[in-house]
C-alpha cells in the first residue's frame, strides 16, 4: 500500500535529495559490524515525475479507465528506481499451443475479471500469452504487493551474502531505533512470516487503520516515517503465535535488508534479481523519502519479466541465495486451519505444492513446482480484492498444470 498524494508530492522532493547520498554508497542506517556493501551495478537511477495534484493520486480511488491506463505507467505518477534491463535477457521459448478449449477459457477469464496479460510458461517454453485493456508486451504493469515476494527474495540474497547472519537474529539488530518498542526479540524470521505478535490493522477502508495511517507517518516524519510508525504499535500476542497480514512489516524488511547490506532494494535487486532471472525489459520500483524502496509494494515490470521471477523461483534462485530458499519461502509457514492455504516468507502457499505471490487489482505469479509451471497475471479487476477471481485463477492453474 502506498502513501496518499500529499505524502508522495513532500516524497518526491526528498528522494531526489537523499538520492545522491544513496548511489554514492551511504549507510541506510545499519548497525556497526556488518559487511560492507557491494559494488552496485551502473545505471540505477532516480525517476521524479512532475509535480501533480495530490487527488489525482489516491490509486484505490481511481476509476476503471485511469487504472486501466495508469497502472502501466506509474513511473509518470511516483518517484522510484528505474533498473536497466539484464545484460543478457533469459531468452523464453515459445512451446505448443494450449488446448483450445482450455485457451479460450483462460481468454474468457481475462474478459471476466479484467486481466490485463497473461502468460502460461510451463516445462521449458511459453505456452500462452495474451494482452488485454490495451496493454502490450513492451509496456510494464504494476505490481502492488507482489512486490512483498522480490523483499523476500532480496532477504535470502542478504542472508546467503552474510549481510544477515540468521532469520533468527533480532530485527533490532538491523534496525536499532526499534529498540524499546514492541519489536523488542522479535526475530527476522517472524516479520517474514507476519507473526511478529505486534498488532496492526490493514483495513484500506478505515481511515484510522495502520495501513491508512501511513500517509500520515510520511508526512509528519519523512524519511523516518517507517520507524516512527512501528514503534507506536503494541504486542497483542506472543512473537511467532499469531499470523496477521501487515505491509507496514514488509516495508520493515526492506529497510532490515536495507540496513544490512546499503544499497536500495532496487539497487540490490538489479544484482540479485534482474540479471541472474534475464529480465528483457527494465525495472521501476517506487521510492521513499528515505531514498530506498517500498519492501511491501509497487514496482512495475513487462508480463514477461513478471513470469522470468517465476522461473527463477522455480529454478532455486542460482547461487545468488541459500540452497532450498524457494522451498522454504514458498512452503507453508503458517497454516490456515485445515483449509490447506498458509503463508511461508512473504509468499502465499496454496493447496498441494503450489505457492505464489499476489496484489490488489489481480496481479499473480502462481508456481506449481512438480509440473514445471508458472502462471502470471496482470490486471485490472473492478475491486480491489475478490475472493471469487483468485478461486478463478487458482482453477485454471490446476486445470493447466494437468495438461501434457
Amino acid at each position: 500500500m502506498k502513501p496518499n498524494g500529499t505524502a508522495w508530492k513532500r516524497a518526491t522532493g526528498l528522494a531526489a535529495l537523499t538520492l545522491s547520498l544513496a548511489l554514492g554508497g551511504c549507510s541506510y542506517g545499519a548497525a556497526e559490524g556488518y559487511a560492507s556493501a557491494p559494488e552496485p551495478l551502473e545505471a540505477v537511477t532516480l525517476v521524479t515525475p512532475e509535480e501533480r495534484d495530490p487527488a489525482q493520486l489516491q490509486v484505490l480511488f481511481w476509476n476503471d479507465a485511469q487504472r486501466a491506463a495508469r497502472f502501466r505507467a506509474m513511473e509518470e505518477w511516483f518517484p522510484g528506481h528505474e533498473v536497466p534491463a539484464a545484460r543478457q535477457p533469459r531468452v523464453l521459448p515459445e512451446g505448443a499451443p494450449l488446448p483450445a478449449p482450455l485457451a479460450q477459457d483462460i481468454r474468457k477469464a481475462m474478459l471476466d475479471t479484467g486481466a490485463a496479460g497473461v502468460m502460461v510458461y510451463k516445462n521449458g517454453t511459453v505456452r500462452f500469452e495474451d494482452y488485454a485493456l490495451g496493454f502490450t508486451p513492451e509496456q510494464r504493469w504494476t505490481s502492488f504487493s507482489v512486490a512483498k515476494s522480490f523483499t523476500s527474495t532480496l532477504l535470502g540474497a542478504a542472508l546467503h551474502d552474510g549481510f544477515i547472519a540468521s532469520l533468527d537474529d533480532p530485527v533490532t539488530d538491523y534496525v536499532p531505533g526499534l529498540a524499546g518498542s514492541a519489536y523488542d526479540g522479535v526475530t527476522v524470521r517472524q516479520i517474514a512470516t507476519m507473526t511478529s505478535g505486534v498488532a496492526w490493522n490493514e483495513d484500506y477502508t478505515d481511515p484510522a487503520s495502520d495501513v491508512a495511517q501511513m500517509n500520515r507517518f510520511v508526512v509528519e516524519h519523512g524519511p523516518d516515517a517507517i520507524v516512527a510508525q512501528l514503534r507506536e504499535l503494541e504486542r497483542e500476542a506472543p512473537a511467532g503465535e499469531k499470523w496477521v497480514y501487515k505491509t507496514g512489516e514488509t516495508n520493515l524488511i526492506g529497510l532490515v535488508v536495507e540496513n544490512a547490506v546499503g544499497l536500495s532494494l532496487a539497487q540490490y535487486a538489479q544484482e540479485k534479481i534482474v540479471e541472474p532471472a534475464g529480465f528483457e525489459g527494465g525495472l521501476f520500483w517506487m521510492s521513499d523519502p528515505r531514498g530506498g524502496n517500498i519492501g511491501g509494494c509497487c514496482l512495475s515490470l513487462r508480463l514477461s519479466d513478471y513470469t522470468r521471477m517465476g522461473i527463477f523461483a522455480l529454478e532455486g534462485g542460482g547461487d545468488v541465495l541459500p540452497e532450498g530458499w524457494f522451498a522454504e519461502a514458498g512452503d507453508s509457514q503458517v497454516d490456515f486451519g485445515d483449509s490447506g492455504f498458509g503463508y511461508g516468507y512473504q509468499w502465499w502457499t496454496y493447496p498441494g505444492e503450489a505457492y505464489g505471490a499476489q496484489g490488489i487489482f489481480g496481479q499473480s505469479i502462481t508456481i506449481v513446482p512438480s509440473e514445471g509451471l508458472v502462471l502470471t497475471v496482470v490486471g485490472n479487476w473492478p475491486t480491489a480484492t475478490s475472493s471469487d477471481h483468485r478461486a478463478l485463477w487458482r482453477d485454471l492453474a490446476g486445470r493447466i498444470a494437468a495438461v501434457d
